[in-house]
């Protein structure tokens, strides 16, 4: 297969890691070949003509008006080579989109700008979000090997099982792109598309947001582990067990120093990019959070604006993205950093209250 080939090539695709990567591979050296062909039959013949019949070598210009024998060859020639690129072409696209008979289904939401996860079967839900240090994108530190194609969640999935993925978004187009497995499909506001992928091998494999979604499209990688069955079915327990965690933690009462810490974490992974981490934002657009009258003034408000968001603004609601811990720590070191120091605690009580 031509597909073998991929591997010692570094100015081709990326090596293929699933079947019908391999035909699509296999379909572009097809098609390049194809072309190859015609550019060396057309421009050789135009090249050789201009060489043999030269004027300076006695040639007089033929005066013809038609043949029709030459005008049906050169219309059926390049019909059949269509119809012959266009069979295989079909067949691939055709298993590209029969996401039928999968062994495992994950939904996938596109965020500006990040991916939730969501496993139904396994009661698994997270988001995965950029995890390339601020200091590296704002050049105070050199670049590391996955300089933004690295997040702090990835996608986890079983090695040779098929994968449905259900895709949609929560604000604006995205499209979820992992070239190795030969899947892009648009995440679009509305709609739930389907695509699906199935991964030889156990690896690490990457991809990105392939539409223009923003600000920060270029800080929103994707990136894919496959394990083991062994080793997924290990994960899955992991998953569930921190997920367990959580719900006792989301029980407790936390000092002010707890949540300060806690929502320093958050605010860095979900609110630095556009509020910046200095939290002085980049108004108009994103507006400071430092002596601002959100983060010093009305509690009740601050709670509805980062859980609802705010309409027809880059405020994204993330009642339903952050757990309550996250929310109430992030709310409380928003009211007490920059600046700002009002002395309120919001506790996760009050988050799960207002879900009510």
């Amino acid at each position: 297969m031509a597909a073998a080939w991929a591997a010692e090539s570094k100015f081709n695709l990326p090596t293929p890691q699933s079947q019908v990567a391999r035909e699509i591979y296999d379909l572009h050296m097809l098609i390049l070949w194809v072309c190859v062909g015609i550019f060396i039959v057309v421009f050789g013949a135009m090249f050789y003509s201009i060489w043999k019949h030269r004027k300076s070598v006695g040639h007089q210009p033929a005066h013809f008006h038609e043949n029709t024998k030459l005008e049906v060859v050169w219309t059926i020639i390049p019909f059949m080579i269509l119809v012959g690129m266009a069979i295989p072409s079909t067949k691939t696209i055709l298993n590209m989109r029969d996401a039928s008979n999968s062994d495992m289904t994950v939904k996938v939401t596109g965020y500006q700008w990040k991916w939730e996860y969501e496993y139904p079967a396994e009661g698994i839900r997270f988001l995965s979000t950029l995890s390339t240090p601020r200091d590296e994108i704002e050049n105070r530190a050199a670049k590391g090997e996955h300089y933004l194609l690295e997040v702090d969640n990835p996608l986890v999935v079983p090695a040779g099982k098929k994968v449905r993925l259900l895709l949609t978004a929560n604000d604006v187009i995205h499209s979820w792109w992992v070239p190795a497995f030969g899947i892009k499909q648009d995440a679009i506001p509305g709609y739930v598309k389907d695509a699906w992928f199935k991964a030889d091998n156990p690896g690490v494999y990457r991809g990105v947001c392939a539409e223009l979604c923003g600000k920060d499209h270029g800080f929103m990688p994707i990136v894919v582990e496959v394990k083991t069955q062994e080793e997924y079915d290990k994960w899955v327990l992991a998953q569930r067990a921190a997920k367990a965690a959580a719900v006792a933690d989301a029980s407790k009462t936390y000092t002010l120093d707890e949540l300060k810490a806690k929502g320093e974490a958050v605010y860095k992974t979900h609110c630095a990019a556009c509020h910046q981490a200095d939290g002085k934002g980049l108004p108009p657009a994103f507006p400071a959070l430092a002596g601002s009258k959100i983060a010093t003034g009305d509690k009740a408000a601050h709670l509805d604006i980062v859980m609802n968001g705010k309409a027809n603004t880059a405020m994204a609601a993330f009642g339903k993205q952050l757990s309550d811990v996250e929310l109430a720590a992030v709310i409380t070191y928003e009211r007490n950093a920059f600046g700002n120091a009002t002395g309120d605690v919001v506790q996760p009580a009050d988050i799960k209250a207002l879900r009510k």
